[in-house]
């Protein structure tokens, strides 16, 4: 259903019951991404929703856009959660542990895109390099160069023209989504890196040995702040580990 959380027009859904578990998905994604994970874990009443600009949401009308997708994931609790965040999405969790510790029974942030948290000088490099592209088709007004760039970096894998073309005419306009939250993943604008000291619940961090060199240098950043941290590496598995790597995913969480 449609609800007003956060000044934003947002699709919700629950289901099952039981303790609470709220999936955040990632970027140019939408809900249904984290449903078979979800469904693959013990029975839970399970949270989602499409982020602002996603899926069956209204276009994002704020002026911080991690800012705005926390206040709607905090919205959507009514005590302590399971928080499960992909990309993106973990790093609005992890926002969120930080700040709201008492929403958070237990955090598992799966490729988290909190680049400030690297602490590799190379690996930042390569990073920063390797984005160039997008960061120059961006300012250059070129969405869809930008869009076939990102996804070429942190998609499933498919190539751009392979893609259908509603999805990749969908993935354009969706496109400005990824600087609106820049500050926020490369800056830490929010100071939630000097915060982790707070996230005191048990923390899962997931990565796929084959994602981008940079997820290992922010996962070590993370592993050394966060009291209960605990890693783990999907072996076959790229950015997009929770949606191709289910049952391995799954596994993990099961098994603290």
């Amino acid at each position: 259903m449609l609800q007003s959380l956060a000044g934003q027009e947002v699709f919700t859904l629950a289901e099952g019951e039981g303790s609470s578990r709220l999936f955040v998905h990632c970027s140019l994604a939408r809900h249904e991404s984290l449903i078979p994970l979800a469904r693959a874990l013990p029975p839970a009443r399970n949270i989602y929703f499409d982020m602002p600009g996603h899926g069956r949401s209204a276009e994002w009308n704020g002026s911080d856009y991690q800012t705005d997708v926390v206040d709607i994931a905090a919205q959507l609790l009514d005590g302590p959660a399971h928080l499960i965040g992909h990309s993106f999405g973990a790093t609005v969790a992890l926002r969120l542990a930080a700040e709201r510790p008492d929403l958070v029974s237990r955090l598992t942030l799966i490729e988290p895109v909190m680049f400030a948290a690297a602490t590799d000088p190379e690996a930042i490099e390569t990073h920063r390099a390797a984005f160039a592209a997008f960061v120059k088709a961006w300012t250059e007004g070129d969405r869809e160069t930008a869009a076939k760039l990102f996804v070429a970096m942190w998609g499933t894998g498919p190539a751009w023209d392979d893609l259908p073309a509603k999805m990749r005419a969908m993935l354009a306009a969706q496109i400005h989504l990824i600087p609106a939250a820049s500050a926020a993943i490369e800056d830490d604008v929010h100071g939630v890196l000097g915060k982790l000291d707070r996230v005191t619940c048990p923390v899962d961090l997931i990565e796929g040995s084959n994602s981008q060199p940079i997820m290992s240098a922010i996962l070590d950043g993370l592993a050394g702040a966060l009291p209960q941290a605990q890693r783990s590496v999907i072996e076959g598995a790229g950015h997009m580990v929770p949606i191709t790597h289910i049952a391995q995913v799954a596994s993990v969480l099961q098994g603290r």
